[in-house]
């Protein structure tokens, strides 16, 4: 694959190989990347990378350039080592981030661009995380990185128990079920977040999932909850029918 990023963008971009996989739950995969070099970039709990799938100078990649990257939450990153950990969620579909997701093996060489995004955490009186599976990959660290004082409140949204993806310990968030009822629009995850109870609006609320969920759980949290919404940090990771959301 040839590098997409020469000259000026060089610089952020990491080159790397598969070093472990294996599964998690039943629908989220854990893949470490170590990297060829010192990795030197500045890292905040909840960025992210993006990985390059295809060439982008190839006709479909100059065709749909967005078609060639797919993004990914660093659940750990481990500097000394060189490593990274992914939490990859395998839903269901045919995108190239899932089969990428599904098939890479160790050994297998990655190329990704370090780090993006603004979704971590703010200074506050406590904290409030609000999502399903795709958000627990990005809550696990942000949580972590507040550390054992932190005031920590939330629902996490899954299909069943066994898809409850492990949170950094000793911060415990309330768990909901959905047992098959669409993850769109969840109106399990919107109840369970009506019944919390949380000390007042003067928190930071951190909303991820799917983006119609994530719409109407911060519209519960400004209407009824009375939350600025400047107090309230919402990411998209997906909706149906769009890839490449986030």
């Amino acid at each position: 694959m040839r590098n997409p990023l020469a000259g000026a963008f060089a610089k952020y971009v990491v080159t790397a190989a598969v070093a472990e996989t294996e599964p998690v739950t039943p629908t989220m995969r854990r893949i470490r990347l170590v990297a060829d070099g010192p990795i030197a970039f500045p890292y905040t709990p909840g960025q992210h990378i993006r990985i390059q799938l295809k060439d982008p100078l190839s006709v479909s990649g100059i065709l749909r350039p967005a078609d060639t990257l797919r993004t990914y939450t660093i659940w750990d990153f481990q500097p000394s080592e060189r490593a990274l950990e992914l939490r990859a969620h395998l839903y269901e579909g045919d995108g190239i981030g899932l089969a990428w997701a599904r098939t890479v093996r160790p050994g297998d060489p990655v190329t990704f661009w370090w780090p993006q995004g603004d979704f971590f955490t703010r200074e506050a009186p406590y904290h409030v995380f609000i999502g399903e599976e795709t958000a627990s990959a990005a809550f696990g660290p942000m949580i972590r990185g507040l550390g054992a004082s932190a005031r920590v409140y939330g629902v996490l949204e899954s299909d069943s128990p066994e898809h409850d993806l492990p949170m950094p310990g000793p911060h415990r968030l309330h768990r909901v079920h959905r047992h098959g009822a669409p993850t769109a629009s969840s109106r399990a995850l919107l109840t369970a977040v009506a019944a919390l109870d949380l000390p007042g609006n003067a928190g930071a609320a951190y909303v991820a999932g799917e983006a119609r969920t994530c719409q109407m759980i911060r519209d519960y949290l400004v209407r009824q909850r009375n939350w600025s919404r400047t107090s309230i940090k919402v990411k998209p990771f997906w909706t149906p029918g769009k890839r490449g959301l986030h």
